[in-house]
């Protein structure tokens, strides 16, 4: 039987923790703090970036690049609970 976890909501605060901290264990600090920066200074659109770097790709590259991310970060979670 598989449980079902509603998402809770989270402020802010705690969202701009989590981005940060996942940024600089991926990046590091310098480089975290830099990519900030370019995205204040650049005006970035994620959403507009998301669309057209998609766009560029046929459905078999983005099927064949999730299985090699698949295969290269396993799913390390409990398999019986939905979130």
């Amino acid at each position: 039987m598989k449980m079902i976890v509603e998402a809770k909501p989270i402020n802010k605060i705690e969202l701009y923790s989590r981005g940060m901290r996942g940024l600089r264990e991926l990046l590091g600090s310098v480089d975290a703090e830099e990519f900030i920066a370019l995205v204040k200074s650049e005006q970035f659109d994620y959403t507009v970036w998301q669309r057209k770097h998609f766009d560029e790709k046929t459905p078999e590259q983005i099927s064949r690049e999730a299985r090699e991310y698949a295969k290269k970060h396993p799913f390390k979670g409990n398999p019986d609970v939905l979130v």
